[in-house]
């Protein structure tokens, strides 16, 4: 009965590591946000939508002045760029350091819910489907760890260390 019992769990954990085995070769990304080394068309399509949808103009250090020639190695890894308005001043946050300790659920959520500071233009992740978030996040996730974090946030009534672009107060 115990030689039963050990061939069982041996074929259950066969079982097991070969469907792990097949998701991964099949390019099906990591729940905990771990590094993926493998890219897949969730990962090029993650690619193309941070191209197009301006990710890297704010979060990629030097990206707009240099008409987006930058390695692919130091994109999404933040900016030291202050953006100072009525609501203090941001930086534009290390998505390779922020994204991969949510799970790709916890991303969706917090894509579909959050409400940041401008200029961050929140609002747009609304729009974008699941399958769409889903790739910027297996993209972001495959890049790996890079870059530092981006300074904190300073108060409205604080000064920031430059360089930060100012912005008007908005129309009334």
């Amino acid at each position: 009965m115990a030689i039963v019992r050990n061939l069982i769990a041996t074929l259950v954990a066969a079982g097991v590591a070969s469907i792990c085995s097949i998701a991964l070769a099949q390019g099906a990304a990591p729940s905990t946000g771990a590094h993926v080394k493998k890219s897949s068309a969730s990962v090029e399509r993650g690619r193309y939508l941070v191209r197009i949808a301006a990710c890297n103009d704010c979060h990629t250090s030097g990206y707009l002045l240099s008409d987006g020639n930058v390695a692919e190695d130091q994109w999404l890894t933040g900016d030291s760029l202050g953006w100072r308005g009525p609501w203090g001043t941001t930086y534009a946050t290390n998505l390779r350091d922020k994204m991969p300790k949510m799970t790709e659920a916890q991303w969706l959520k917090y894509a579909k819910t959050v409400e940041l500071r401008p200029p961050m233009p929140w609002f747009t992740f609304r729009h974008m489907t699941d399958a769409d978030l889903r790739a910027i996040y297996r993209f972001v996730v495959y890049l790996g760890p890079g870059g530092k974090p981006a300074p904190d946030y300073v108060p409205p009534d604080q000064e920031p260390k430059p360089p930060y672009v100012t912005f008007p107060a908005p129309p009334k």
